[in-house]
């Protein structure tokens, strides 16, 4: 691949302003849209809010008059491009719609760069996570079809399998066991620092925006599922974010964030269906390419280095959104009985956890009066006979072998749907128009 973004021009600061028509542009129809058009603008949205966020915290520790310049122009404009990906949202898209978007970015998301990290340690961190957004679908699209009588197949259309997996009530960690040993920033393949920094910052959106809107919606039981998945999506962040290398300059931050933006708004402009929004991407490519070469500048004159020694000379790939299905299931069958291990950064498994494992007590305590996350099953349960799922029959089939492999027997909430209930649930008819 021949594009190196800092041999193009870019459309220079002074030309990135623009007005309020501009800004906000005319919203997707959510009916006719393709799901990883949706994708795509639900992680852009991530990716612009982090760069806002980024630079904000530089500016608070810089003293350097130059420096606060350019973060003060390319920080407002970062945050009208964030208004203008945020605002493609439909007015008519409910929080539980646009949340199963989110979980498609991160099951999709994940599944991809996980195939294509060459450091194994980061990949097997990211089949971790991987596992858990899974889960997540699967809780929010009872809700969804419950709530709203939606088929969670009309988001994903069909690309992403919705199916339990490692259950969410398990994702609830000691703190300390989050965290992960970071990449040596000297050594580490641009690849590796793309790919973390840009699913940072889609699990940091994810977050933010269950923060922001999981409070929306008057069953209590569907608040408190947004409550549990946020707490787990603030480890999912802890978790990716350790990875990165403490020791990277302001500078090399600056360089990587902007990097980061270039590559994944190129991703967009290769893969987009919708020409309308293409040409959105089109122009923020641009936008970041002008961002990109001033940060490589202020790079070379504070730090003294060759900025390609960080982002080398050839663009980065870290997305295509594209049906993960076949590898999402190799992994669910052979990694759901995973677990944060105790000691090393490293994993272990169910059978394989000491008595005095560190998340025991935190899932004991959040748990101890029941897990959203397995009431909305019961839910479903004695409303339709049920839980809902999305797959083919084969892995339909795996079900309850899947659940008891995920189960922690010494740990469980007091709603807890066990493998017995499981197995009455799928001897039942089906929600017969949710799995054509």
């Amino acid at each position: 691949m021949s594009f190196n973004p800092l041999q193009e021009k870019g459309t220079p600061i002074e030309k990135q302003i623009r007005n309020w028509h501009e800004i906000t542009k005319k919203p997707f129809n959510k009916t006719e849209v393709d799901c990883y058009t949706r994708t795509r603008q639900i992680l852009m949205n991530g990716i612009e809010v982090e760069a806002w966020n980024f630079k904000h915290n530089f500016s608070r520790n810089c003293a350097d008059a130059e420096i606060n310049k350019f973060i003060a122009q390319t920080r407002r404009i970062e945050d009208m491009q964030q208004t203008t990906v945020n605002w493609l949202t439909p007015a008519d898209q409910s929080v539980l719609e646009t949340t199963l978007g989110y979980e498609q970015v991160a099951v999709d998301l994940t599944a991809w760069m996980a195939q294509n990290e060459p450091d194994p340690y980061v990949k097997e961190t990211f089949d971790f996570g991987l596992l858990e957004d899974f889960d997540h679908l699967y809780r929010y699209s009872q809700w969804a079809y419950f709530e709203h009588g939606i088929s969670p197949n009309d988001i994903v259309q069909g690309q992403t399998d919705i199916m339990l997996s490692r259950p969410t009530q398990y994702h609830h960690n000691d703190a300390t066991l989050r965290l992960r040993k970071p990449y040596d920033k000297a050594t580490a393949d641009p690849q590796t620092k793309v790919n973390i920094y840009t699913l940072v910052s889609g699990e940091q959106q994810t977050h933010n925006y269950y923060a922001e809107h999981g409070m929306e919606y008057g069953n209590q039981c569907i608040r408190e599922t947004y409550a549990e998945i946020k707490d787990v999506e603030e480890e999912h962040v802890s978790m990716y974010e350790s990875l990165i290398d403490p020791t990277e300059s302001w500078f090399e931050k600056l360089l990587l964030h902007e990097f980061t933006e270039v590559c994944n708004y190129y991703t967009c402009v290769e893969d987009e269906v919708d020409e309308r929004i293409k040409k959105i991407w089109e122009m923020f490519l641009e936008y970041e390419i002008g961002h990109l070469k001033i940060a490589a500048d202020l790079f070379k004159k504070y730090e003294k280095r060759d900025p390609e020694e960080v982002i080398g000379n050839k663009i980065v790939i870290p997305n295509r959104f594209k049906s993960q299905k076949e590898y999402v299931t190799k992994i669910l069958e052979t990694q759901i009985q995973k677990r944060l291990s105790n000691e090393g950064m490293g994993y272990s498994e169910v059978k394989k956890l000491p008595d005095d494992w560190k998340s025991y007590a935190v899932q004991k305590k959040v748990s101890e009066e029941g897990a959203p996350t397995e009431m909305v099953i019961q839910v479903m349960a004695a409303a339709k006979d049920r839980d809902l799922t999305v797959a083919d029959n084969d892995l339909k089939d795996k079900e309850a072998e899947l659940l008891e492999k995920g189960l922690e027997p010494k740990v469980q909430a007091p709603d807890t749907v066990s493998v017995e209930q499981l197995k009455k649930m799928m001897k039942e008819k089906e929600i017969e128009h949710e799995c054509k």
